[in-house]
């Protein structure tokens, strides 16, 4: 009896203990969601409320961000460049690790290497050179010319997933296609690729939250307003020098994490099995 009682406060102790720190990690969100619903003046007080919330204030609040074009702007601008960047990630990811997980060449452990020391320095660190090279090369103010940043900054990890990916798959599958006339183009797009789903689910999942998220690259790379993504139009937008709107931070926050809340949702069997999958080698 003893035994089983000690066993059973100590489980008890531990999911107390787990669902503290849950608590503490969603309270972020919570506060987020509930300031979204109140007037500027509540969110100042103190003590401050935790629990109710003004049913009026929150349909002013979101009416006033979504009706204003200026944020759809942003959002617009968010989704353009995030699917662009997971669509130009995968295409260079796939071919990139597919050739690294098949072929054997002089310098492939230093390649490797290098692509994924690019990693370790940080963007401030290039921010100046980078600059410099698009104002010459005309990439500023372009879509075209975020999409190759964040490309670069999402690219060596994704090629180092699809590579250990692609070596869960066996050879014989190459050789099986080879045999029958498939080239190798041929054999990655219509064999290896279709097995590749959840890898290639969870390179697109990481590649579009890295894009959605970034802020460094869009405010530096990025003067005209109309261009700016998400994260710089609610940091320009709301924090001013002598006043913060922080319900209306609050409510388009809310609406920029729902496409980020739609992926998870749908998606994170996929995710969860890409990663799983790609960790180990059999």
């Amino acid at each position: 009896m003893n035994s089983k009682s000690e066993i059973f406060r100590g489980k008890l102790a531990k999911y107390l203990l787990l669902a503290v720190l849950l608590l503490l990690a969603l309270f972020p969100v919570y506060w987020m969601f509930v300031s979204s619903f109140r007037q500027n003046s509540d969110l100042t007080r103190l003590p401050p409320k935790f629990l109710p919330f003004d049913v009026g204030a929150s349909l002013e609040n979101y009416g006033r961000i979504l009706a204003n074009p200026r944020y759809l702007t942003y959002y617009q601008n968010s989704l353009i460049v995030a699917f662009g960047t997971v669509a130009v990630c995968l295409v260079v990811a796939v071919m990139a690790g597919y050739v690294l997980s098949r072929y054997n060449f002089p310098g492939k452990i230093l390649l490797q290497t290098g692509i994924l020391s690019v990693q370790m320095f940080p963007l401030v660190a290039i921010l100046i050179s980078l600059f410099t090279f698009y104002s010459d090369m005309k990439l500023t103010n372009t879509y075209q010319g975020l999409i190759l940043a964040d490309t670069s900054i999402a690219l060596p990890f994704s090629i180092w997933f699809m590579k250990s990916f692609f070596d869960t798959i066996p050879n014989s599958l190459d050789e099986a296609a080879t045999i029958d006339g498939c080239g190798r183009l041929r054999t990655l797009f219509q064999i290896i690729v279709p097995l590749s789903r959840p890898g290639l689910l969870a390179v697109g999942i990481y590649t579009f939250l890295l894009s959605w998220d970034d802020f460094i690259f869009s405010l530096t790379l990025m003067s005209k307003d109309e261009l700016r993504t998400l994260p710089v139009g609610i940091a320009n937008s709301f924090a001013g020098e002598l006043l913060f709107d922080w319900s209306g931070m609050m409510t388009i926050s809310v609406v920029a994490s729902v496409p980020v809340l739609l992926l998870f949702i749908f998606l994170q069997r996929y995710m969860i099995a890409g990663l799983t999958q790609g960790s180990v080698k059999g």
